[in-house]
């Protein structure tokens, strides 16, 4: 018997990076509807779930149950940040005003689109997880006799 040797699995988190980098590029892009940066935001985003739903494809429910998860835990605490106001949590860190905006802004964008985005295939997959087979007392109203 040969010896066989183990391999380790393809890790798929750069497409999970990739997408999340995406749509935090397309939060920053984001201005107003209608506008050439609106339109290239919106096309970054369209980018971004298409990557997310590779990314989704090669996961396990679990694994995808788990980071959308924390992408709404992470999404929830940038919320924290915004109660505050980036400005003033650029007060307190010694760099330019401008440069957190920025990053408060990518992360919001990523996480909101990324856990919304992994949510929705989640739930996509649940859907068709498995078929549906009647129990007995359905089958009973709908009539429908096995025997």
């Amino acid at each position: 018997m040969p010896d066989v040797i183990p391999t380790l699995v393809r890790s798929d988190r750069s497409l999970l990076v990739l997408s999340l980098a995406v749509f935090a590029a397309a939060g920053v892009a984001n201005t107003a509807i209608g506008t050439a940066r609106g339109a290239f935001a919106a096309a970054l985003a369209i980018v971004g779930v298409y990557v997310l739903a590779v990314y989704a494809r090669r996961v396990d429910r679990r694994t995808l149950a788990l980071v959308s998860v924390f992408l709404w835990i992470c999404f929830l605490a940038t919320t924290g940040v915004h109660v505050v106001g980036p400005e003033t949590v650029a007060g307190v860190v010694p760099v330019y005003t401008e440069a957190v905006v920025i990053l408060v802004t990518a992360l919001t964008w990523a996480t909101l689109l990324g856990a919304g985005s992994s949510t929705a295939f989640l739930g996509f997959r649940e859907y068709g997880a498995g078929t549906r087979t009647a129990t007995s007392e359905e089958s009973v109203i709908e009539q429908e006799y096995e025997y």
